[in-house]
């Protein structure tokens, strides 16, 4: 995966826009980031889980997933490799952190046609 891989998913969900917080690019769905990339260096990546969502990724894909340092990482942010990540687990990363953080009814219809 690259950086330019991972745009192209994360703008795939509806409503996705791409910001910029603390001069990283972020994915946010009706202004609430669910995603960034770009940190520690552009080989990274980051999506915001549940920490039962963290876990279930960082048992099945330990070379792609990692919780991220301190208390974001115990509340489920969650760094990417993007190097060793495949375009379908990346998406179910994606699609789930997109879920989370946009409005019920949007996820709702989301997941419905999943």
């Amino acid at each position: 995966m690259t950086q330019n891989d991972f745009r192209r998913i994360a703008l795939s969900f509806p409503e996705t826009s791409e910001r910029a917080h603390m001069s990283h690019p972020d994915f946010r769905v009706r202004g609430k980031i669910f995603a960034t990339m770009g940190y520690p260096d552009r080989t990274w990546a980051m999506v915001k889980l549940t920490p039962e969502q963290q876990e279930e990724l960082v048992s099945a894909e330990p070379k792609v997933f990692a919780p991220v340092k301190g208390g974001w990482g115990r509340a489920g942010a969650t760094a990417i490799r993007l190097k060793a990540a495949k375009k379908a687990s990346l998406r179910v990363a994606l699609a789930a952190a997109w879920c989370n953080r946009a409005p019920k009814f949007l996820a709702s219809q989301f997941e419905s046609r999943l």
